[in-house]
């Protein structure tokens, strides 16, 4: 596998395996407060998923000063000497994340806002049944998954290569009903104490938690979102038995969110 390659396969069984980031690098840079001489070209995408590049939101290490960079979704561990790690290490465990040798050094020394403006999630209704859901924000703003960055260097290729990971935790009451687990999400008031370094013995392990259900949404979404070569707004259009008034004429529906 070499850099920038994607692997073709569903991801709808991980947590979280699959997410939105329909902000370009303008709204990024508004939002994260990020005022750096120039970012990098990305593109929104309505379905990203593990393998593909990605921006992060990180401190630059010679300024201090927020900075936008383009990494891969699955963290490669700098000890590695495999990539292909990166297949099983697009999430880390809140619970265990300063125990678990791929993260831990990671967690202590390379921490990341990771931009997105919702989440997929399926619900299993039977043995071969599950029904995708999108999860959002209810104001419809944007907002950061808590990560954790590596660079890692291809012996093979003499190159280095970033990789990141999203933290994960419990649900929350929107959350839970579709699965035991959700990303971490960091408060806009809190991106400077997950980004500083701090004391690396005493990382902030009190913000790996769920978000607030009462500012969040999820509706239904179609099995288009299955397939990762497909990456267009309508994935996120609500499901068409998703009763009318669900979808219109609200400030919580998913339309206001998403016109």
């Amino acid at each position: 596998m070499r850099f920038g390659s994607v692997i073709p396969v569903t991801y709808n069984c991980l947590m979280c395996g699959r997410y939105v980031r329909r902000s370009d690098k303008q709204r990024i840079a508004e939002h994260f407060h990020v005022h750096g001489p120039s970012l990098p070209e990305f593109g929104p995408s309505w379905n990203v998923a593990p393998q593909t590049f990605q921006p992060i939101v990180r401190l630059d290490r010679d300024t201090g000063e927020r900075e936008v960079v383009l990494t891969r979704w699955g963290l490669i561990p700098f000890w590695s000497n495999d990539e292909k790690i990166g297949l099983r290490t697009i999430n880390a465990k809140a619970e265990t994340i300063t125990t678990t040798p791929a993260f831990r050094e990671a967690f202590k020394y390379r921490r990341c806002l990771v931009p997105a403006d919702a989440f997929y999630e399926w619900q299993k209704l039977d043995a071969k049944t599950r029904q995708p859901f999108a999860i959002a924000m209810k104001d419809g703003r944007p907002y950061a998954f808590a990560g954790v960055w590596e660079k890692w260097k291809d012996r093979a290729a003499r190159a280095d290569l970033l990789t990141f990971a999203v933290i994960t935790t419990d649900p929350n009451e929107v959350v839970q009903p579709m699965h035991d687990r959700m990303p971490v999400i960091i408060p806009e008031r809190d991106y400077d104490r997950w980004l500083q370094p701090g004391n690396p013995e005493r990382p902030p392990v009190d913000l790996l938690r769920p978000y607030y259900a009462s500012k969040m949404i999820a509706w239904k979404v179609g099995n288009a979102v299955g397939n990762v070569r497909n990456d267009s707004p309508e994935l996120i259009e609500p499901a068409s038995d998703v009763p009318k008034e669900a979808n219109e004429g609200g400030e919580d529906s998913p339309a206001s969110l998403f016109p």
